[in-house]
């Protein structure tokens, strides 16, 4: 079966994941792009028999080489491994959201433009002139919404006809708009430039890069042009003062020209609603965005913790009869042991896990698909500044709570290197769902009525802990002078789409799932290994006698033996101090208590 390679490009909040998701389905791998903490989605979909490979391409503002994902994304455009590049923009948004695309005109890479939330386009009474806006790029221009897979067709019928529709961009007007506004120093970097170009790469192209004092871009020229040559731009290059910003003026007035010649608008006028007023307001923002946030975790919890225990009760109720009836048809009794006080109590407990990052996902990403997470990260921007970070490090805190490798992850859409350590350091902190079970257990276990106040207190050293951090590291990595602020976009309200919504969760749950079966599994055995006995006494086994051998050492921190276990097992896995760490170092009864039978089969 044939295989072509489909590159998505677009801004952050174009639907590129939306697209990728509703394409590829479960088909899909997520990791990182070599040499670069960057995530990578790669996925497959098949339409006509052809397989086509789907690259969705970090999300950024343009192809400049300011940032770890825009150097990603330009590496992977000039390697020549995407057959065809798909702008994504948003229609609503055109202004803004084409300047992806006047930034890609010069690359000889085929392309087409797919106008997204073409829906929300012409609720604001827009009418886009598709056929006028292909003649004027020289290129397919595909309407769509990529929330709705009914909308597809269009994009399949431009797969079928690739290999005739696929072109480059026309990028004349824009070249003559930089001859007119940026003046000779362009010009005559054009002329020492060849005419076809270098590679992939227009002289255009080069040239509006060059004198935007790109680092790629220069080190490229460089390493192809004569030394005399390359001097010479240099020359011209100094001579330009503010060669990004006159760049990206002739950019926007390409882009204007391409919407009065090709949008017609209606002008209606849209109003913000008395809530988004008060949602960004000074004086009520922070107030409704806690309210929010605190209502989300409740509604995660009223969401999560039934379906937690739903699944308790179902393998409970299989787990004494399994036990028995291993036992009935010969098994051994250790084999039964390992199932049950092992095996068993780890996929309990990873089934658990996910039930809870599905009711955190569910109720946060609906919160984001209708455009109001945005604010949240908007209202509390001074606040994150007094931390040295942006309104965008809020994300990765709210994410923690559902998984501390998930919220590690969502630093990505921070644009400063530091920040994003700095954001890392802080957000770890953030109990999150693992943590949850260990602070509800262990709290209600040795506490009981006073719980409340453990948890309480718990939160009050995570402030701590942010406080003091800060203090230490924050003005080393993040410098007051290399701190960006927030840049960002406030979405329009709009209707959750519901099946890219519940898609992209239970991609969620399969992830933390995968990951909670891999880990806390094999810790549980391990541990089993270590405290199995056959008479079921735990002081017999070894890893009694390793726990009480150095107890005198761990006591200087005043962790008993069984204590000091839990913390060994949970430094592969917080999870882990939960699920076996803790319930076999105080002989299954805490695992008893919450209605694990199979404690009892331990071989006696």
């Amino acid at each position: 079966m044939a295989e072509k390679t489909i590159a998505l490009l677009g801004q952050p909040n174009s639907g590129k994941s939306t697209l990728f998701n509703g394409l590829t389905g479960s088909r899909q791998h997520v990791g990182n792009w070599p040499g670069k903490t960057v995530e990578r989605k790669d996925g497959f979909f098949s339409h006509n028999g052809i397989t086509y490979k789907i690259v969705d391409l970090p999300g950024t503002y343009s192809l400049s080489a300011n940032s770890d994902e825009e150097v990603v994304t330009r590496n992977y455009i000039s390697s020549g491994e995407a057959d065809l590049v798909c702008i994504l923009a948003d229609a609503s948004q055109l202004n803004r959201s084409l300047f992806m695309l006047a930034d890609y005109a010069g690359i000889h890479v085929p392309v087409v433009l797919l106008l997204n939330m073409m829906d929300v386009a012409e609720g604001q009474g827009k009418k886009i002139n598709v056929t006028g806006l292909q003649k004027s790029l020289g290129i397919p221009v595909v309407p769509m919404v990529a929330a709705d897979k009914k909308q597809y067709q269009p994009f399949f019928n431009l797969l079928e006809n690739l290999d005739k529709r696929a072109s480059f961009l026309n990028a004349a007007k824009l070249e003559q708009l930089c001859r007119k506004n940026i003046g000779d120093e362009y010009s005559a970097i054009l002329e020492l430039l060849p005419k076809q170009g270098i590679e992939i790469y227009s002289a255009s192209w080069l040239a509006e890069k060059l004198l935007e004092q790109d680092k790629l871009a220069l080190s490229f020229v460089q390493g192809k042009t004569e030394p005399g040559i390359f001097e010479k731009i240099k020359s011209l290059i100094s001579r330009v003062k503010d060669g990004n910003l006159r760049t990206a003026d002739c950019k926007f007035k390409w882009i204007d020209t391409l919407i009065q010649e090709n949008v017609a608008s209606s002008k209606k006028k849209t109003s913000r609603s008395r809530f988004d007023k008060a949602a960004t307001s000074k004086r009520w923002g922070k107030p409704i965005a806690i309210g929010m946030i605190v209502l989300g975790l409740i509604g995660s919890m009223l969401i999560g913790m039934p379906l937690m225990e739903l699944v308790g009760a179902l393998i409970s109720g299989i787990s004494t009869p399994l036990a028995n009836w291993l036992l009935s048809v010969g098994v051994a009794s250790v084999i039964v042991s390992l199932l049950c006080n092992a095996v068993l109590t780890a996929v309990t407990f990873a089934l658990q896990m996910a039930c809870y990052v599905f009711g955190i996902s569910l109720v946060f990403g609906f919160m984001e698909d209708i455009g109001y997470m945005a604010r949240i990260s908007y209202v509390f921007d001074n606040t994150m500044t007094k931390l040295g970070l942006q309104g965008k490090a809020i994300m990765p805190f709210l994410v923690s709570f559902g998984c501390n490798i998930g919220g590690v992850t969502g630093t990505r859409v921070i644009d400063s290197w530091g920040q994003r350590i700095l954001t890392i350091a802080l957000s770890w902190v953030v109990p999150c769902a693992s943590t949850w079970g260990v602070v509800g257990l262990i709290s209600g276990t040795f506490f009981g009525g006073k719980a409340v106040f453990v948890i309480l207190s718990l939160f009050a050293v995570a402030f701590l802990h942010i406080y003091i951090t800060y203090k230490i590291f924050g003005r080393s990595l993040n410098k007051e002078n290399d701190r960006t602020g927030l840049i960002m976009e406030l979405p329009p309200y709009h209707k959750p789409h519901w099946k890219t919504l519940f898609g992209s969760v239970f991609n969620k749950m399969g992830s933390v799932l995968k990951r909670a079966l891999s880990i806390i599994i094999c810790i549980s055995v391990i541990f089993w290994l270590l405290s199995y006995t056959p008479d079921g006494n735990v002081t017999n086994s070894i890893i009694y006698r390793i726990g009480t051998f150095i107890e005198p050492v761990t006591m200087f921190f005043g962790l008993p033996w069984q204590l000091f276990m839990a913390f060994v097992a949970s430094a592969m896995g917080k999870e882990s101090a939960r699920c076996y760490g803790l319930p076999v170092q105080y002989g299954w009864h805490l695992g008893r208590d919450r209605g694990n039978k199979c404690g009892r089969y331990s071989g006696a």
